[in-house]
């Protein structure tokens, strides 16, 4: 059975109720009942999830975009704006993932976040969290996804600092909310822009059809800003810093900002806007470069963090540089399936994190070790995550990742080799450090903990870190482990089965791209060299061959960095402290994240902005605005003490101010009056 429009609306306004209950309902009246918040909010993704197949079915019946029309919003001094849904493939792709993964997250939320003295609010924040994605990804006008974009930002700054009193958590959400308003400000300019070619360009499927209609320099600005807001929300150099500073929130809302909502906004935005793109030579390779760099630079941080779930934080920053460099290509379909692998294979290894961390109330790796033996199923399902993110064959990270550099191969050009090079590279860094967590984490003998940790940074005259729950040295409730099991599974088959490059039976080849590029009217019909457009929209929409060199230097790229991994942390031949001594320049630049947050605070924010522009504005404002002022009100009191004298009540001076007054007529009379 097709959904209807209603129907469509209701996967948003689900979740969207279930925040309202939860907040004005469950937490003021009902504090006693917290479990019900938590199942009154998985009870609403899973209606959403329902939904949502039913929605990616009807597309798959169709062949393409569903066209449910518009419905007036507003209408202002000739401003008209609509609201409607936009139910294409990538609309139906970007739904299961949300409210599938989301789903998950909120089941394992269950176990993790029991005890939790704000267990209501937490799951209040992420309904609303969930139903901003949603909003985003099904919206049909331009300024309708600007306002659930800003949804998302909101809720990712509540739920990054959703531990308010612990002020590294409260810094963090002030920078993630800060760093991502400077994206957000380019992208507000490209809304702009776009409306100045006509009210008719924001609504997208117009935009599809009329690229062409704007100028070649217009639509490259416009691209770029849009590519700016990406930048913001999908942490690309240099708007990174935010997002390792944003694990500072419950590990459950680290696994949904990285796999489903917030940091793939930004890819979603470029894809949804990828038409502007396809008419700007120049901003692609802008896209493809900028890409291609975050990989790598994002991939070697990751190299030497020793926060668990910083890691995976580079390691997403990475993987996003990923799906940018290959949309920069023109690989839309090739981005949108990576996009697909990734969610559930980061998803699994950020909730396992957080299982290590219910076991050992450390993110820190150098206190953890030997959980193999307590935690099988954690370390079991953590194995598969890191196979699929490394790009091992036949996990779902292989195909979606040899998928992308195959691409590059076939772009045969500068920028494309440039990727290439990057990808590989970033493959290598990818299954070293990954690696690198499962034997820091799980070999070797256990190193304490929490308790060590904490021994550690007090004997350093620091103060003893907060740990969250009640560790116990031992395997994960199911009610954690279920979720993870079947991200598990997905991480495994998911990227085979979506797109497979032979005729299994079951699908035809190559489906996943047949399936997002169904609807010719997806994209653009009128533009600047429409042969050159149609040309880059077929290479968009094709699955590559299968490239067998491609994926066996890729593939011994990753195996090289997992036997280095063992190497230096399991079987102990290479010792990691002399590498380290030996490339300490290079190790202190990676440790310190290359200098970037003391750039931003130290010298942009502190010494350029407080010591050059405050100071200069502060002298401007004591040295000319009060002055004018002081003088200004020095002469207004001089002319008024003069006129009070002529007002003084007597009538001879009131006479002779008449007198004059007379006098100084007819002498004007006299010389202007003819």
């Amino acid at each position: 059975m097709d959904i209807s429009e209603f129907g469509v609306w209701l996967i948003i306004l689900i979740p969207l109720g279930a925040f309202v209950v939860n907040g004005l309902v469950v937490r003021p009246f009902f504090p006693q009942y917290e479990r019900l918040a938590g199942w009154l909010t998985i009870l609403s993704l899973a209606i959403s999830f329902g939904l949502s197949i039913m929605a990616f079915t009807t597309v798959n019946s169709q062949h393409g975009m569903v066209d449910f029309g518009t419905h007036e919003w507003l209408d202002v001094a000739g401003l008209t704006l609509s609201i409607g849904i936009l139910l294409d493939p990538l609309t139906a792709i970007m739904l299961i993932v949300v409210s599938g993964v989301s789903l998950m997250v909120q089941i394992y939320s269950q176990g993790y976040m029991k005890g939790d003295p704000s267990y209501i609010r937490y799951y209040a924040y992420m309904s609303l969290f969930t139903a901003s994605m949603l909003g985003l990804v099904t919206a049909r006008n331009i300024i309708q996804l600007y306002v659930f974009w800003e949804l998302v930002g909101t809720s990712s700054y509540l739920l990054i600092g959703f531990w308010f009193t612990k002020p590294s958590a409260a810094a963090a959400a002030k920078k993630a909310f800060l760093v991502t308003r400077l994206g957000d400000f380019g992208f507000l300019i490209a809304i702009l822009a776009l409306f100045a070619q006509g009210n008719d360009f924001l609504d997208i499927p117009y935009m599809y059809a009329h690229v062409g209609m704007i100028g070649t320099t217009a639509v490259s600005l416009i691209a770029l800003g849009f590519f700016a807001g990406a930048v913001g929300k999908s942490a690309q150099f240099p708007l990174h810093t935010w997002l390792p500073d944003a694990m500072e929130g419950p590990t459950p809302v680290s696994a949904l900002i990285h796999s489903a909502t917030m940091v793939t906004a930004g890819v979603f935005l470029v894809a949804r806007t990828f038409p502007l793109y396809l008419a700007s030579d120049v901003t692609m390779e802008v896209v493809a470069l900028v890409g291609a760099f975050t990989a790598v630079f994002a991939a070697s941080m990751g190299l030497v963090a020793h926060d668990i779930k910083r890691v995976l934080a580079y390691s997403t920053v990475s993987q996003l540089g990923y799906m940018m460099l290959i949309l920069g290509l023109g690989g839309w379909v090739a981005a949108i399936f990576h996009l697909f692998t990734h969610a559930f294979f980061k998803a699994l290894l950020f909730l396992g994190s957080g299982s290590v961390n219910h076991a050992t109330g450390t993110f820190d790796m150098r206190y953890m070790g030997g959980l193999r033996k307590v935690m099988p199923w954690t370390f079991t399902l953590m194995v598969i995550g890191s196979l699929s993110l490394a790009g091992i064959f036949p996990l779902a990270g292989f195909w979606s990742k040899d998928e992308i550099l195959a691409h590059a191969v076939e772009v045969d050009s500068t920028v494309g080799w440039i990727a290439l090079a990057a990808g590989v590279v970033a493959a290598f860094m990818t299954a070293f450090y990954m690696f690198r967590v499962i034997w820091m984490t799980f070999g070797g003998e256990y190193r304490g903990g929490a308790e060590a940790e904490a021994a550690a940074i007090v004997a350093e005259g620091g103060e003893a870190p907060e740990v969250h729950g009640h560790p116990h040295l031992g395997e994960s409730p199911w009610v954690m482990i279920a979720p993870m099991l079947v991200l598990g599974v997905l991480a495994v088959g998911a990227g085979f089965l979506a797109n497979p490059p032979v005729d299994i039976g079951i699908s035809e080849k190559h489906e996943f791209g047949h399936f997002v590029t169904g609807n010719p009217g997806v994209f653009v019909e009128d533009i600047h060299d429409e042969h050159a457009v149609e040309e880059a929209l077929e290479h968009a929409g094709e699955s590559p061959e299968f490239n067998w060199t491609v994926a066996i230097v890729s593939s011994a790229a990753a195996l090289i960095g997992i036997y280095l991994a063992y190497l230096m942390y399991s079987a102990k031949k290479v010792s990691p402290e002399s590498m380290a001594d030996r490339t300490r320049p290079v190790y202190t630049l990676m440790y310190r994240k290359y200098f970037m947050d003391e750039l931003y605070e130290g010298w942009i924010v502190k010494r350029f902005f407080y010591g050059v522009v405050v100071t200069a504005s502060d002298w401007f404002e004591r040295s000319v605005i009060d002055a004018v002022n002081v003088k200004l009100g020095i002469w207004t009191g001089r002319v008024g003490k003069g006129l009070g004298e002529v007002q003084n009540g007597q009538t001879q001076m009131a006479g002779l101010a008449i007198s004059v007054g007379v006098v100084a007529s007819i002498a004007a009379f006299l010389v202007w009056g003819s």
